[in-house]
Protein backbone atom coordinates (compact mmCIF):
# COMPACT_ATOMS: atom_id res chain seq x y z
CA UNK A 1 0.00 0.00 0.00
CA UNK A 2 1.26 3.46 -1.12
CA UNK A 3 0.92 6.88 1.10
CA UNK A 4 -1.28 9.50 -0.27
CA UNK A 5 1.01 12.56 -0.90
CA UNK A 6 -0.65 15.41 1.44
CA UNK A 7 2.21 17.65 2.09
CA UNK A 8 5.56 19.05 0.28
CA UNK A 9 8.26 16.67 0.55
CA UNK A 10 11.59 17.84 0.06
CA UNK A 11 15.10 15.70 -0.72
CA UNK A 12 18.33 16.82 -1.60
CA UNK A 13 20.56 15.21 -4.63
CA UNK A 14 23.32 15.68 -6.38
CA UNK A 15 23.63 15.76 -10.49
CA UNK A 16 27.20 15.61 -11.38
CA UNK A 17 28.77 17.18 -8.94
CA UNK A 18 26.36 19.72 -7.96
CA UNK A 19 23.47 19.61 -5.46
CA UNK A 20 19.84 20.24 -6.17
CA UNK A 21 16.86 20.23 -4.12
CA UNK A 22 13.67 18.30 -5.01
CA UNK A 23 10.44 19.01 -4.04
CA UNK A 24 7.57 17.19 -4.19
CA UNK A 25 3.92 18.04 -4.03
CA UNK A 26 0.84 17.26 -4.50
CA UNK A 27 0.00 19.61 -7.44
CA UNK A 28 3.97 19.26 -8.87
CA UNK A 29 7.53 19.01 -8.35
CA UNK A 30 10.23 21.58 -8.37
CA UNK A 31 14.09 21.06 -8.74
CA UNK A 32 16.49 23.75 -7.85
CA UNK A 33 19.87 24.45 -7.08
CA UNK A 34 21.03 24.08 -3.42
CA UNK A 35 20.94 27.35 -1.53
CA UNK A 36 18.76 29.22 -4.47
CA UNK A 37 15.08 30.16 -4.77
CA UNK A 38 14.61 29.92 -8.82
CA UNK A 39 14.73 26.54 -10.46
CA UNK A 40 12.87 24.02 -12.82
CA UNK A 41 8.77 23.61 -11.90
CA UNK A 42 6.34 21.77 -13.32
CA UNK A 43 2.58 20.16 -12.19
CA UNK A 44 1.55 16.83 -12.42
CA UNK A 45 -1.00 17.85 -14.84
CA UNK A 46 1.53 19.30 -18.11
CA UNK A 47 3.98 16.27 -16.78
CA UNK A 48 0.86 13.73 -17.65
CA UNK A 49 -0.77 15.56 -20.32
CA UNK A 50 2.07 15.53 -23.05
CA UNK A 51 2.88 19.49 -22.55
CA UNK A 52 6.27 18.83 -21.38
CA UNK A 53 7.53 16.51 -24.00
CA UNK A 54 6.48 19.51 -26.48
CA UNK A 55 8.21 22.39 -24.41
CA UNK A 56 11.13 20.12 -24.31
CA UNK A 57 10.96 19.76 -28.11
CA UNK A 58 10.38 22.71 -29.01
CA UNK A 59 13.33 24.08 -26.61
CA UNK A 60 15.64 21.36 -28.88
CA UNK A 61 14.51 22.40 -31.82
CA UNK A 62 15.53 26.20 -31.16
CA UNK A 63 18.56 25.39 -29.65
CA UNK A 64 19.44 22.89 -32.97
CA UNK A 65 18.93 26.25 -35.38
CA UNK A 66 20.86 28.68 -33.12
CA UNK A 67 23.06 30.76 -35.10
CA UNK A 68 27.30 29.83 -34.97
CA UNK A 69 26.27 26.20 -33.28
CA UNK A 70 25.88 28.52 -29.92
CA UNK A 71 22.57 27.15 -28.10
CA UNK A 72 19.39 29.40 -28.23
CA UNK A 73 19.08 31.90 -25.21
CA UNK A 74 16.14 31.33 -22.87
Amino acid sequence: MTTQLKGPLKRELTIGETPYILTIAPDGFKLVLKGKRKGYEMSWTSLVSGEAALATALQASLDSHAPSGKPARK
